[in-house]
């Protein structure tokens, strides 16, 4: 008999002040399948749990002045001492406007390691001290602001997750899709009906010639 082999489980905690907003995406679709087959285990976590005063504040006036609070470092670094206590060799991420653009390389990149943590941060900004003592990379979804991390951090772990061996139904629906080589746009796609309101789906496409159809696809 053939064995079959267990494919690992990546584990991802999302550290963020409004942790509630992660679940009902991660739980839902492709994520929600990839966790009930043992694939996937997400954690999200209430930064305001590792504050060290009553009033349980992450942020405070930016030193120098200006508008705005930033988030403190104080309680990032004790969640991430924390998670890491469960998630040992997990990479720390920070979802930042000012970091690096996430790139689908990056996707094939992260979906290697065992864990990930996503440090989501809201505000004005984060202390940049959490890039410097906490986060292995600073990473951003595009060249514009949000009000916080959290949609990023989804945004790349839904990009991550489903590179991971298992959790896609057809692993070979990954081979031509867009910038799966790192620059390349996928080939557009029709389905029935052959027309619709005058817009008729290329006859190549209805020609069952596989070469030809090989060509026009490579081409576009």
């Amino acid at each position: 008999m053939l064995k079959i082999m267990k494919q690992k489980k990546l584990r991802v905690d999302i550290i963020s002040v409004i942790p509630e907003v992660c679940v009902p995406y991660t739980d839902a679709s492709i994520l929600g399948r990839a966790k009930k087959a043992g694939l996937l285990d997400v954690h999200a976590h209430q930064l305001r749990d590792f504050t060290i005063d009553r009033q349980k504040h992450v942020d405070d006036k930016p030193f120098g002045g200006g508008p705005g609070m930033v988030m403190m470092v104080q309680p990032f670094d004790a969640a991430v001492k924390f998670v890491k206590t469960k998630n040992k060799k997990a990479r720390v991420i920070l979802t930042s406007a000012k970091g690096k653009f996430f790139t689908q390389q990056d996707a094939k990149r992260l979906s290697k390691y065992e864990g990930l943590i996503f440090l989501c941060g809201r505000y004005e900004g984060v202390d940049e001290r959490v890039s410097e003592l906490l986060a292995d990379e600073e990473l951003s979804i595009g060249p514009y602001v949000l009000t916080g991390g959290e949609l990023p951090a989804l945004v790349m772990l839904d990009a991550i997750i489903r590179l991971r061996p298992g959790v896609l139904g057809d692993a070979e629906s990954l081979v031509n899709e867009s910038w799966n080589d790192g620059e390349t746009s996928e080939y557009p796609h029709y389905t029935r009906p052959a027309e619709y309101k005058g817009s008729k789906v290329p006859a190549v496409l209805l020609s069952g010639d596989h070469k030809k159809i090989a060509l026009w696809r490579n081409k576009k």
